[in-house]
């Protein structure tokens, strides 16, 4: 049809949303680029091409129903369009804010692939929620015909909340335990305001408490109340703590004041972004400003702690990465971001010792190269004779990853079956831990990943979690 809205990918060039000049934007912790006006995302979600096999929504790990909802928003059906986004994810403005599209739904797009720019699904995306929240067609979260049955969830982070919202679906009591002061994981103290404004984290944690989800804030398990202790007071357990453990640097002077975890750092800068007393950084321990700042790292982590220091006021900003820049795992466009607001990347380094003794000075660096691919496919780094050197340096964040705590001891229950790694063992159908009734999800199980897929992996639980919940009061009925 020649007034088709779809299929304008060869006459209309791509077009992300402007972002704020980099020295503006390094001023503030507000997200650095605006949301579309209405014709320009109708514009850009005409742009898709409507392909029979959308590998968008494959490469999708909540498998979105991406090409219909674009149609939607191209036909300025943005109601309809949201309700669709909806359908399969918790969290849609979220997702569109910090997923990275460029290796996922973007990166496989077909007319990305014929040289004409992937659709810009993340920005209309996070277009068509906003749009919602302001025109009122978020729906209050109604809770399914009470049930009877209780429900304790442990971590408040994505897999947490997505499990918890579905399960207040279908009518369970829901009771979400966190050992912060304040719901939302990661996305509230771990991903900085410019990637995620904390009112879009907010306004979904006040959604869920409206619809009646009980949270227990500044609960730590195996503190306050052993697992043993949470199964006794509820029907089903669910395990979504996430990984915290930070891994280490092992190196000479790792010890030094002012080489800082970067969730440590990440947490404060949040918890400042809220008004909260934060000694730490008040005491310049955590905070950038004024000092020759190094981050260790490749990953996206990092790339929030080395745009979080350009923000603090640093003197300077230089990520050390072992690897090069087409083996990072960070997101592309992170990068580009943190060198368009005056970062460093000094590619192909490791540390190899830290100098000073009470504070830090400096970091000696070791030269790398690249040599053979390892399991992952990525080429191993290796040590380049051709020479080490030194970076001055007041304050190092590592920034290497997280891996799993040890939650048998943490929790008090021994007999909750781990991986090598930590990780929770789970049935693979199912997602049950070794202990009856006590489910896992999110990165605890598959280890550190993806917001959209602990979203994914909430929504699957709390699927197995209702089966279950229906069998074990079936049963209970008979027994009586």
């Amino acid at each position: 049809m020649a007034d088709d809205p779809m299929l304008k990918f060869v006459v209309r060039q791509q077009a992300y949303p402007a972002k704020r000049e980099p020295a503006q934007r390094a001023e503030d912790f507000a997200e650095i680029a605006e949301r579309y006006a209405v014709p320009s995302a109708e514009d850009q979600a005409g742009r898709c091409s409507q392909c029979g096999v959308p590998y968008c929504a494959v490469h999708c790990p909540l498998h979105n129903h991406i090409p219909d909802w674009l149609r939607l928003t191209a036909e300025g059906r943005l109601r309809e369009a949201y309700e669709l986004s909806n359908a399969t994810s918790a969290m849609p403005e979220i997702c569109g804010r910090i997923c990275p599209q460029d290796r996922l739904c973007e990166g496989n797009c077909v007319i990305e692939f014929s040289g004409h720019g992937a659709v810009t699904i993340g920005s209309v995306e996070k277009f068509i929620t906003d749009t919602a929240w302001e025109e009122g067609w978020v729906e209050p979260l109604v809770a399914g015909r009470a049930r009877g049955q209780s429900v304790a969830v442990i971590g408040a982070g994505p897999a947490g909340l997505t499990a918890a919202e579905y399960l207040r679906g279908h009518g369970y009591d829901v009771h979400v335990y966190d050992r912060h002061d304040r719901a939302g994981g990661l996305l509230t103290y771990g991903i900085p305001g410019f990637k995620l404004e904390k009112l879009v984290v907010m306004r979904r944690v006040e959604r869920l408490q409206a619809g009646g989800i009980v949270f227990h804030e500044g609960f730590a398990v195996g503190v306050d109340a052993s697992l043993d202790e949470l199964r006794q007071r509820h029907d089903a357990v669910l395990i979504a703590t996430g990984v915290y453990k930070a891994r280490q640097v092992e190196a000479p002077g790792v010890g030094a004041g002012g080489v800082v975890e970067a969730l440590d750092y990440l947490t404060a800068s949040n918890r400042k972004g809220f008004g909260d007393a934060v000694p730490a950084f008040d005491d310049g321990s955590l905070d950038a400003a004024g000092k020759r700042v190094v981050v260790i790292g490749g990953g996206d982590t990092a790339m929030d702690c080395v745009r979080t220091a350009v923000r603090q006021g640093a003197a300077s900003v230089q990520c050390l990465y072992r690897r090069d820049r087409t083996n990072m795992p960070g997101s592309p466009r992170e990068v580009a971001n943190a060198e368009e607001e005056g970062a460093e990347f000094v590619w192909l380094s490791a540390p190899l010792a830290f100098d000073g003794e009470s504070q830090v000075s400096g970091v000696q660096v070791r030269r790398m190269r690249l040599g053979a691919a390892d399991a992952s496919g990525r080429r191993s780094p290796e040590h380049d004779p051709g020479g080490d050197y030194a970076l001055g340096a007041d304050l190092v964040i590592k920034a290497l990853g997280f891996d799993a705590e040890d939650l048998p001891t943490l929790f008090g229950a021994a007999e909750l079956g781990v991986s090598r790694w930590g990780t929770v063992l789970v049935d693979g159908k199912t997602l049950m831990t070794s202990l009856d009734g006590v489910f896992a999800a999110g990165d605890i199980v598959r280890g550190a990943s993806l917001v959209v897929w602990a979203i994914r992996d909430g929504r699957d639980v709390a699927a197995t979690m209702h089966a279950w919940l229906k069998a074990k009061a079936e049963s209970e009925r008979v027994a009586a």
